[in-house]
């Protein structure tokens, strides 16, 4: 018999250590999602009412519920509610560039303002991209790219960690720690070291608000607009580094370099 949506809800989160709330959250509604319990294309409950199933704050919820909108499972259609995306999120391969270099113009000076690498347990996000097991280890660290001086993106980078990584490429797994010392994103520092060894990214584009944990460190208001890049880097065929970039309005534009079909 299937499980019904109060059934689903209703055990107690489970919240790994250093693991906030609302990625808990994330995760639980995800699994729902990918299960079936929130078939495709269904209205989900609204956030009181998620609130109370699970014993979350409406601010948490509704983080949550964005981190699943940048994922591309969840849709927001204005004036109805939330809904389950009609499909599950697929992705097209797309040219690999570190962030900073995205950003960097003649006329601007790009640093980045590199955070601590740390262990930490994977999750339903990076698990599947990374194609992981969920009890998996993954590195990460969190990175604020600045333009002349202004926060104008956040860089959140994830590899796996062990065997997984090793597995990958031992060339990166021994770079690692080194190349999170070097300025810069990782994957900029990994290219550096490591020359051209990946051998495609992917890459999903939506569009969202901030919300108030990641607004705080870009100086923005949580209802701000904001750009999410997610790259996915392969090393041969085994998924080896990921990355969600938040990127504000402030930016402006991103060019996307476009050739011509060959001949």
């Amino acid at each position: 018999m299937a499980m019904s949506v109060d059934e689903f809800l209703a055990p107690p989160l489970l919240v790994r250590t250093g693991q906030p709330l609302r990625v808990a959250l994330y995760a639980r509604l995800a699994e729902g999602i990918r299960t079936g319990v929130f078939p495709l294309g269904s209205m989900l409950p609204r956030e009181t009412e998620l609130g109370v199933a699970v014993g979350a704050s409406r601010t948490v919820v509704r983080e949550a519920l964005m981190l699943l909108e940048e994922d591309g499972l969840v849709i927001t259609r204005r004036g109805v509610g939330r809904f389950v995306a009609d499909r599950l999120p697929e992705t097209g391969l797309e040219e690999l560039r570190p962030l900073e270099e995205v950003l960097a113009t003649k006329r601007t000076t790009v640093t980045v303002r590199v955070g601590e690498l740390v262990l930490q347990a994977a999750t339903p996000y990076t698990a599947g991209h990374l194609a992981i097991d969920e009890a998996a280890n993954t590195w990460f660290c969190e990175s604020v790219v600045e333009s002349d001086g202004r926060p104008v993106a956040i860089v959140q980078e994830h590899l796996p960690a062990g065997r997984y990584l090793s597995d990958a490429s031992r060339l990166v797994a021994s770079n690692l720690e080194q190349a999170h010392a070097d300025p810069g994103t990782i994957l900029a520092a990994l290219i550096a070291r490591c020359g051209p060894i990946f051998s495609s990214g992917v890459c999903e584009v939506t569009a969202n608000v901030v919300g108030a944990s990641r607004g705080k460190l870009l100086g923005l208001g949580a209802t701000a607009p904001v750009l999410i890049l997610t790259q996915t880097v392969l090393v041969g065929a085994h998924p080896a580094y990921l990355a969600k970039c938040i990127v504000s309005a402030e930016v402006g534009r991103l060019k996307i370099f476009q050739s011509g079909s060959p001949a």
